[in-house]
């Protein structure tokens, strides 16, 4: 990316703002004083008691990485929104469409140049994690499928803002739309199995009243897959893995039903997240089409 011009402008503009540093700072800050706070209540209690809850570390590890999935789930479309449109409002954005640049440059430098910064916060809060490793619990290995989990949700996340910063015309309406689409990706794909898997229940329920008891395997049928595209549910899976809790694996297979272990199932973390790979590809790919100018006069010829 170093001969993008996109990301050379915006690599140069963040470098020399103090915006970044005085996020970081900031975010690090609350960390790291929460991190303290807990290990002095737990010194504390070990004084009182002559007893050491280690559990306490793997909820501080638990603590930290949440709130960085929800700041990268819900900041990268707050940072991406106005990419494009804001270009577009300032009447930037056809005077970089008549240079030598690509609409595909334009866009992949915005999503590069936003990725950096969040890439950079994350491993600024590596010190943090590292606490946990004084007690033990957590490996490196973990703490490497966790910042890989970081990355998709972020790549994932600043697509759906890009994308439609270039499909709108206001930066308002595209941080809306983005948001929206974010909801509907978090909450709405866990509220349909829920539903179906309650609806299901309840009509089992009213057969077995009529002919007897019986056991029936319910289900959410085939819009249980619409899960592997919740990133939420991925980090759940993988936190409740590294923390030795089979609460998600059970959610899963509550909605799954009592059938035969599925391929799925036993590889449920790399499938969600090539799947999710492979949606913000399809985002981007929708805004490089947006930003394009010839793009729907090259349809209108073939026609």
């Amino acid at each position: 990316m170093r001969g993008n011009p996109v990301y050379r402008r915006e690599r140069k503009v963040s470098s020399r703002s103090i915006r970044l540093p005085l996020i970081m700072l900031t975010f690090n800050g609350i960390l790291a004083f929460v991190a303290l706070l807990n290990m002095y209540s737990m010194s504390a209690q070990a004084q009182v008691t002559a007893e050491i809850q280690y559990s306490g570390f793997l909820e501080l590890y638990v603590f930290v990485a949440l709130i960085e999935f929800l700041m990268l789930f819900f900041i990268m479309p707050a940072l991406t929104a106005g990419s494009i449109s804001g270009e577009r409002e300032r009447k930037t954005l056809d005077l970089m469409l008549v240079t030598q640049m690509t609409p595909g440059e334009i866009v992949f430098g915005k999503l590069f140049s936003s990725m950096q910064s969040m890439v950079l916060l994350v491993i600024s809060s590596f010190p943090v994690f590292f606490l946990v490793f004084v007690y033990g619990g957590i490996q490196i290995k973990d703490l490497g499928l966790l910042f890989l989990l970081y990355l998709v949700v972020a790549l994932l996340s600043a697509s759906f803002g890009i994308c439609f910063s270039a499909l709108c015309r206001r930066s308002a309406i595209a941080t809306a739309m983005s948001y929206g689409f974010l909801g509907l990706l978090l909450v709405g794909t866990y509220a349909v199995n829920a539903l179906i898997w309650s609806m299901v229940q309840m009509g089992a329920a009213r057969y077995a009243n009529q002919v007897g008891s019986m056991a029936f395997q319910v289900n959410s049928g085939g819009f249980f897959y619409l899960l592997l595209l919740n990133p939420a549910l991925t980090f759940y899976q993988v936190i409740s893995g590294q923390v030795g809790s089979r609460e998600a694996s059970s959610l899963l297979l509550k909605w799954f039903g009592n059938r035969v272990p599925n391929p799925v199932l036993n590889a449920w973390i790399p499938v969600s997240i090539g799947l999710q790979c492979l949606l913000a590809v399809v985002f981007l790919l929708v805004a490089v089409r947006a930003v394009d100018p010839m793009a729907g006069r090259k349809i209108k010829k073939k026609g």
